[in-house]
């Protein structure tokens, strides 16, 4: 295994990801949170949920009534996390553009984690454009992963090159 990356200092008003807890938690913010797909917004809210989790940028969770689900299709496949608990993968398709796995939701969720059970994920990467209050954040780096950074979070990030195994 490689050794842990060191944190990058955060400045005033910044978060570090090193100081993100292990296991997860997720909290309420009153953030306005705007996911953009095939030029149209497709969710706005200002009742996100954000989880945190060490090494990683915060994923945004929105809440259903706040998102166009008719654009929204489930597919097969599912996940699991061990805090989270089980989760179903959403296609985006709007117009003639489509996102394969662009969204998510936890339909089985842990105790600690019910909370999330009728809001969604997106993965920033696969959209137009993700923001937190007007800020245009930056998606993780990786496949799997799908946080959004702002520049008052600090890493390194999971996933970023030569970031494995840890």
């Amino acid at each position: 295994m490689r050794p842990r990356p060191t944190p990058i200092p955060p400045n005033p008003g910044q978060e570090s990801v090193w100081d993100y807890p292990r296991p997860a938690r997720w909290e309420d913010i009153n953030k306005h949170i705007k996911v953009i797909f095939n030029g149209i917004v497709i969710a706005e809210t200002q009742r996100a949920k954000r989880v945190l989790e060490t090494s990683h940028p915060p994923t945004y969770y929105i809440p259903a009534e706040d998102i166009k689900l008719e654009y929204l299709t489930e597919t097969s496949r599912k996940s699991f996390c061990e805090w989270k608990g089980e989760y179903l993968y959403y296609n985006l398709r709007m117009g003639d553009k489509q996102a394969t796995h662009a969204a998510w939701r936890y339909s089985n969720p842990t105790p600690d984690f019910v909370s999330l059970k009728d809001y969604y994920a997106f993965y920033a990467r696969l959209m137009d454009a993700c923001y937190v209050d007007d800020e245009l954040v930056t998606p993780q780096p990786g496949e799997f992963y799908a946080g959004w950074i702002t520049k008052d979070i600090v890493g390194p990030f999971k996933g970023e090159p030569g970031t494995m195994g840890w």
